[in-house]
């Protein structure tokens, strides 16, 4: 089947049970395109607490079977899933990009992540093995890795189809039953998505989709029934959720928050390569990125050299800035009025005493939500445009004389999701990013993930992993099984 979606024609039903239904709730959403404010939606449907509980009724009752389901069954369905996926690209695509705001070469790049995180995960069903102990002392032990129930994914609107595959991948390949809470600013790819659950043959109630506020991510939180969520977001809302997981019923919980990630370069780096990662890493996705490489430290020795030319790769970056659905534009608008509103009042403070504008920080045109990529100088190392997550095209720039000094500055922050360092010096790059307090790191890149490699944050950046065999032990719980061999 091809999806056939419009601006005219968006989906606006709930997806339960391998059905599209009305919202039992009466309350609704109002959606906006981000590239003129023009309203796309007001009657999104907004799933409450009957929505929730028919949706955990329908799962509960299909986990016993998808369970036990034969590895080969359960491979066939994820990959289809994935196909599916693949072959309506660009509707997908398209539906993320009237609400998002992001270019078709991002789209193109979430499709693909999405695609190839069912893959990856599909792959494993049946590798994802136990583990055994002989029997010497007379009891052969034996662990299995068993799925949790009903879980659930509170997905960003950054990311809306990309985050799907990291949450639902894993949960579902392990055999677990799925609820996927899409943003409330970015539903509609993942509305869509039911048409093609059905299709791939996924059984009613495995996989299903509630769009809604934070009211409906707190209700999933919160459910009795409900035995993992897993969330990307900030870090307030995070630690609601865990606040609200414990109090509930104890479900298991990973969090995937905020960024401050710092980049450091040092003398006797590749300069042009150092430019281009640091330039990129801030303008994609227009700085909606978690892990974008947002505090940029250079070496004093080649800080004059560095910045010259990190200005002009700003300058040329906002010559990419343009209309998301024009197929040349590399870098679109900011999400909506009030992300708008939020990184102008980061700029415009920042200008009153926190650092130096050096480059950017205008609106782009008098309609949308468009920025220019911005550059602070000589910040303030306590400012808030230092200290904290602007989540847009907005960097600081510092320079910094020894290895020592820029260490303690980088991991003096609450952050510690993604760093980088960059110089040729294999031995002082494996020696600072094992300095680094920080999930991720990069030699020589930055701001960059794979799938078959643990994702995720140390400090208030999050808790658990995402991607590789680390996102399956997530939705898993192992069990031991002790055979007495003496009797």
């Amino acid at each position: 089947m091809t999806l056939s979606y419009s601006t005219k024609n968006l989906p606006k039903q709930l997806f339960i049970n391998n059905e599209y239904v009305d919202s039992k709730s009466s309350k609704k959403l109002s959606v906006y395109n981000p590239k003129d404010g023009s309203l796309l939606a007001d009657d999104v449907p907004l799933a409450g607490e009957q929505d929730v509980d028919v949706a955990v009724d329908a799962a509960e009752k299909a986990f016993p079977a998808w369970k036990k389901m034969s590895a080969n069954q359960r491979r066939g369905i994820l990959n289809r899933f994935a196909d599916l996926v693949e072959k309506n690209a660009d509707s997908i695509a398209q539906l993320s990009r009237i609400s998002l705001g992001a270019p078709a070469a991002f789209g193109a790049f979430e499709i693909g992540l999405c695609a190839e995180c069912f893959r990856y995960n599909a792959g494993f069903i049946d590798k994802f093995g136990g583990e055994s102990w002989p029997q010497e002392d007379g009891f052969l032990k034996i662990v299995r890795n068993e799925p949790l129930g009903v879980t659930a994914g509170i997905v960003p609107w950054n990311g809306p189809i990309g985050t799907i595959g990291l949450k639902a991948g894993p949960a579902l390949a392990t055999g677990n039953c799925f609820i996927l809470k899409p943003s409330e600013k970015t539903p509609f790819s993942s509305l869509a998505l039911g048409t093609l659950i059905k299709e791939a043959g996924f059984p009613p109630g495995v996989f299903q989709v509630l769009t809604g506020d934070g009211s409906t991510g707190a209700l999933l939180a919160s459910h009795m029934r409900i035995r993992k969520v897993s969330f990307t977001g900030s870090i307030a809302t995070g630690k609601k959720i865990q606040e609200m997981a414990a109090k509930s019923n104890l479900k298991r919980v990973t969090l995937e928050l905020g960024g401050k990630s710092p980049a450091v370069v040092f003398d006797d780096c590749n300069l042009e390569n150092a430019v281009t990662w640091t330039a990129n890493a801030i303008t994609a996705n227009t700085g909606q990125v978690c892990f974008a490489a947002s505090r940029v430290y250079v070496q004093e020795g080649i800080y004059d050299k560095f910045i010259e030319k990190y200005k002009e790769a700003m300058k040329a970056k906002a010559k990419e800035i343009g209309d998301p659905d024009d197929k040349s534009t590399n870098i679109g608008p900011l999400v909506d009025e009030a992300q708008f509103k939020r990184v102008q009042g980061f700029i415009e403070r920042g200008q009153q005493g926190q650092g130096t504008l050096a480059v950017g920080g205008k609106r782009v045109g008098d309609k949308g939500f468009y920025l220019e990529p911005t550059v602070f100088t000589d910040v303030d190392p306590k400012s808030e445009i230092h200290c904290e997550e602007i989540f847009g095209p907005v960097s600081v720039v510092k320079k910094f004389k020894t290895e020592e000094e820029i260490m303690q500055l980088s991991n003096n922050t609450n952050f510690g999701l993604m760093a980088g360092v960059f110089t040729q010096d294999i031995n002082k790059a494996l020696r600072v990013a094992s300095d680094f307090d920080s999930g991720m790191v990069g030699i020589n890149c930055v701001s960059i993930m794979f799938t078959m490699t643990p994702f995720g944050g140390s400090k208030e950046s999050g808790l658990g992993r995402e991607c590789g065999v680390h996102a399956l032990r997530a939705f898993t719980e192992p069990k031991t099984i002790m055979i007495n061999m003496s009797y």
